[in-house]
C-alpha cells in the first residue's frame, strides 16, 4: 500500500511477513469499523461462497504479497500480487469508477451541510450517515452493483472474481480500516482535496450554519452608541455599582432550527453502544427550558 502521512490522519503500516502480508484477522470478522465491513460485504454479494472462502484462507496465510494504489495516481484503483498454485504471482487489479467533477461537487454541498461531517472528516473518521450525503448526491460511496468494480486477475481461473482477487479484497478491507480516505481516493479524491472544498462551503455558509446552532450572530439592526470606557484606576469606588439602564437592552431568544445541535455535532461515540441523543437529549432539552425561564424571569412570583 503506497503510505502517505496526512495532516490529519496518518495509516499505520500492514502487517508483513517473508511471504507478503498476512491478515491481522486470525478468524471470524476480518475488519473492525463499519466502512471497512461495508466493502466486505460487497465483496461477498460478488463473490461465490466457495471463492470466498478460499480467497480468506489466502489472506491470512500470507498470500498477498503487496498491494499498491495505481502509479495512475487517484482515481487508479489497487494493483496486487498474489501468491497462487504457480512460481509466479498472479497480478490483481481492483478499481472503482472514480465519481465525476460534478458528481464530486454535488457530494461536497450535501457534506457541507452537517458540521459533524466536516469535525468527523478531520479527525480521520467515518461519519456513519456519509453514505446518505452521497445517496443525497446521486451516487454511491460503495460498490453497488458489479458495474461499480472492476476486477481482473491474470490467473487462468475464468470466473470473475476470483479467489486471487477475495484475497487481496479481503486484505484491502484491512486497510480501509486503518485509512477511510483510500475509499475517497478509489472514488477520486484526496483527503486534502475534500477537506478544502468543505472549508470553502462552510466559510461561504458559516452565518446560516451558526444561526442554526444556536450562536449568536451580528445583525444589521441599529445599535446605540457604546458608554465610552475609563481608566479603570479612576473607577476603583464604583466598579461593582450599575452603570447606565440596562431597559433598552434587548435579547433575542429563538430555539435552533437543528434540534440539540450540540449533541449533532458531537455525533455517536464509539465507546458508546446507547443512542447519545436520545441519552442526554431530555437532559439538554431541561436546560434550555431552564435557560429561557430565567431569561425572561418566568420562575418569579
Amino acid at each position: 500500500m503506497s503510505h502517505y502521512d496526512y495532516e490529519y490522519y496518518k495509516p499505520t503500516k500492514p502487517v508483513e511477513t517473508d511471504k507478503g502480508i498476512k491478515a491481522r484477522s486470525k478468524r471470524g470478522e476480518f475488519v473492525k469499523h463499519w466502512w471497512a465491513e461495508r466493502w466486505i460485504k460487497a465483496l461477498e454479494r460478488l463473490v461465490d461462497a466457495g471463492r470466498l472462502r478460499r480467497g480468506r484462507s489466502y489472506a491470512r496465510s500470507g498470500q498477498v504479497l503487496s498491494i499498491d494504489e495505481a502509479k495512475a495516481g487517484i482515481g487508479g484503483g489497487i494493483q496486487a500480487k498474489v501468491q497462487g498454485s504457480r512460481a509466479t504471482p498472479y497480478k490483481i487489479t481492483i478499481k472503482l469508477h472514480p465519481l465525476t467533477d460534478a458528481q464530486w461537487a454535488a457530494v461536497i454541498d450535501a457534506l457541507a451541510e452537517r458540521a459533524i461531517f466536516t469535525a468527523q472528516l478531520l479527525a480521520g473518521e467515518m461519519p456513519q450517515e456519509i453514505e446518505e450525503a452521497f445517496a443525497a448526491a446521486g451516487v454511491s460511496l460503495f460498490p453497488e452493483t458489479r458495474a461499480d468494480l472492476e476486477t481482473l486477475c491474470t490467473c487462468p481461473d475464468p470466473s470473475n472474481p476470483c479467489k486471487h482477487v477475495a484475497a487481496t479484497h479481503y486484505i484491502l478491507g484491512e486497510q480501509f480500516d486503518e485509512d477511510p480516505f483510500l475509499l475517497f481516493r478509489l472514488r477520486g479524491r484526496s483527503q486534502e482535496q475534500i477537506i478544502a472544498a468543505l472549508r470553502a462551503r462552510r466559510s461561504a455558509s458559516e452565518p446560516t450554519q451558526l444561526a442554526e446552532a444556536g450562536v449568536a450572530y451580528v445583525t444589521d439592526e441599529p445599535t446605540t452608541p457604546l458608554e465610552a470606557s475609563v481608566p479603570l484606576e479612576t473607577a476603583l469606588d464604583n466598579f461593582w455599582t450599575m452603570g447606565q439602564p440596562l431597559a433598552q437592552f434587548t435579547t433575542h431568544i429563538k430555539p435552533p432550527v437543528t434540534p440539540r445541535p450540540v449533541l449533532q455535532r458531537l455525533g455517536q461515540p464509539a465507546f458508546l453502544d446507547e443512542n447519545l441523543e436520545q441519552l442526554l437529549g431530555p437532559a439538554y432539552d431541561a436546560m434550555m427550558d431552564a435557560a429561557i425561564k430565567a431569561a425572561f424571569n418566568e420562575n418569579e412570583e
